[in-house]
């Protein structure tokens, strides 16, 4: 195990000091456990010893040999019936409830820390890791480290507690084949981790297809209606017949470690039977010990590899357990990439920004260059400054870098060069609750939750169910509302399935209007409406941007012509500003685009 393996499972602690009286109960019923496992060979030696008039435990010594076997037979039932009933059924049931318990409890911690810190992890990360792939961590990976506590963890603590009682018994009995059995366990222990090293690197590819698979099943699930127009069923089929090869592939790559320790554990356990009988036996010969002493040793050559056996037979969890830690250790050790200032770091204009409910909504970009790929720039040194409630169209070709523009308001991303500023104050300086509920933004792919109209209208907003009521009436959620029937208790199937293109976005219209945010922006929010829904939600518009700031992407010249300034994009640069008219006049490109849909050509 290496030392990033060590640091790894010793963030685990934390979690599992908050549950420390239910661990420390399970530790310490590994000591009676372990003793009953050692006892009853001890038992059967002094049996065999005492029939043959060998020297045997103090206590016995002045007992006839009937009365001695009464007691000794009494004890090894008695033994054997608390080992089977008393310690079995109530001390290992016990440690399994309070082992289950404490795991269950350490997974569902981390898969809260995990769902957490995915969440604050930037766009960026997200863009680079398949959704498919994050699932398995937090779903597959929690779970095997689960499986491994849960069982495979504390097993391997027993085993290791029997393992040093057994020894400690040996020795104290016969030295010399206690050393002889002790030693025994050095290549098992050394085959162990030769094999521990290949094998984890085996399973880790097993974790890597298990989550390509997941993502492969994922995007065509998500695509079914792209898949099915497209009759692109048995292409996708192959294409996931590979996929699922290759997670078979790498499966079979585990089986051979996995088989192998069992193999040889049993191969090392025979030779030390053979050792142990050819050694006693000598000894037994020539007087230095007694048959029942041999007896005992031949029974604790068993029971000592019984710890290994287990092992082996854990093998497989503890290995997949070691490798979700890895797993689930480097997405934890991803850097959050946008987060808040410390407060000592910010600006006195920053927290008197901050602690305002509404503010004018200013917003200027002074030199931003931003690039998704280092060989691939989006925005280039771009400038410009929207006045407190102007409204602003942002018109360009497709790939300008429009849509850039409002993720990096949003600190979704962060520039590489450049500051981005609202109302004078560096974005990076506000407490990122604070920006994001200043912007209200209207994506033209909407998102819905699944859940019920209020719930995804309120978010995280604190509004009444009566205020909410009249808001939904005041923008014309009226009809969508009566056609579903709860009005806003109506369920809402997952992406908003029973909803329209439309409908879903005029409840993301709604929903920001909710907020009373300084900063409107909108990424052609009536994109998908039909003519009568979009004049209804126009009109509300009207009275939403009224005394405030706007940014509006668009494509079509009716909405574009309605701003009070039109910043035009080509290629991530500014290359052209002014109102409608000013524009046109130029004969720029903006002038071009209006004239090219004008006649139907093309989209600004």
């Amino acid at each position: 195990m290496s030392s990033l393996d060590g640091q790894r499972l010793r963030r685990l602690l934390p979690y599992l000091g908050r549950d420390r009286k239910r661990l420390l109960l399970s530790l310490l019923l590994l000591i009676p456990l372990a003793l009953a496992a050692s006892v009853q060979p001890l038992l059967v030696g002094q049996v065999i010893s005492k029939l043959r008039g060998e020297e045997v435990l103090p206590w016995l010594t002045p007992l006839s040999v009937p009365t001695a076997l009464r007691v000794l037979v009494a004890m090894l039932l008695v033994a054997m019936l608390l080992a089977a009933v008393l310690l079995r059924l109530s001390l290992q049931g016990t440690q399994t409830y309070n082992v289950q318990v404490v795991g269950q409890r350490l997974t569902a911690r981390i898969r809260d820390d995990l769902f957490r810190h995915a969440m604050a992890l930037s766009l960026r990360f997200h863009d680079r890791t398949p959704v498919g792939k994050l699932l398995t961590r937090l779903t597959s990976d929690v779970d095997a480290l689960a499986e491994v506590f849960g069982s495979g963890a504390v097993g391997v603590l027993s085993d290791l507690v029997t393992l040093l009682v057994i020894g400690l018994t040996m020795l104290s009995i016969e030295w010399r084949l206690g050393l002889l059995l002790l030693v025994s366990q050095v290549p098992v222990t050394l085959g162990v981790l030769w094999l521990q090293g290949r094998y984890r690197k085996a399973n880790y590819r097993v974790r890597e297809e298990l989550g390509q698979l997941n993502a492969d099943l994922q995007e065509n699930l998500q695509g079914l209606e792209v898949v099915q127009m497209f009759r692109r069923e048995a292409v996708n089929g192959q294409r996931f017949s590979h996929t699922t090869d290759a997670y078979r592939r790498a499966v079979t790559g585990t089986i051979f470690y996995d088989s192998a320790i069992s193999a040889f554990i049993e191969w090392v356990a025979l030779a030390a039977v053979a050792m142990v009988l050819a050694l006693g036996g000598a000894m037994v010969t020539g007087g230095a010990m007694g048959l029942g002493t041999l007896t005992t040793f031949i029974l604790f050559s068993q029971r000592v590899f019984d710890p290994l056996r287990q092992l082996a037979e854990r093998f497989t969890q503890i290995q997949g357990g070691l490798t979700a830690v890895e797993r689930i250790g480097e997405l934890l050790e991803q850097p959050i990439e946008i987060a808040d200032l410390p407060t000592s770091q910010r600006s006195a204009a920053a927290m008197v920004s901050g602690a305002e409910r509404f503010s004018p909504g200013e917003v200027e970009f002074e030199n931003v260059s931003f690039a998704y790929r280092p060989d691939d720039p989006i925005l280039t040194d771009l400038s410009f400054r929207i006045a407190p409630g102007e409204h602003v169209a942002i018109v360009g070709p497709t790939g300008s870098g429009k849509t850039t523009v409002i993720r990096l308001l949003c600190r979704l991303y962060e520039p590489q060069q450049g500051t981005i500023r609202l109302d004078g104050v560096d974005i990076r300086e506000l407490p990122i609750a604070t920006l994001r509920r200043r912007l209200g933004v209207v994506l033209q792919d909407t998102f819905l939750f699944s859940g019920n109209v209020a719930e995804n209208l309120r978010l995280d907003a604190a509004i009444s169910d009566a205020d909410l009521e009249r808001l939904c009436s005041d923008l014309g959620l009226g009809p969508l509302l009566a056609r579903l029937g709860d009005g806003l208790a109506s369920e809402l199937r997952e992406r908003g399935g029973n909803l329209s293109s439309g409908e879903r976005q005029l409840l993301a219209v709604a929903r920001v209007a909710i907020r009373d945010p300084s900063v409107l922006v909108m990424d052609e929010a009536t994109a998908f409406m039909d003519p009568s829904t979009e004049a209804t939600l126009q009109r509300d518009l009207d009275t939403l941007l009224s005394g405030r700031t706007a940014i509006v992407i668009a494509h079509r010249l009716a909405t574009v012509e309605a701003a009070d300034r039109i910043l035009v994009l080509r290629r991530g640069r500014l290359i052209e500003e002014g109102n409608h008219r000013e524009l046109r006049a130029v004969g720029g490109l903006y002038a071009q685009l209006a004239e090219l849909q004008e006649k139907g050509l093309a989209t600004l």
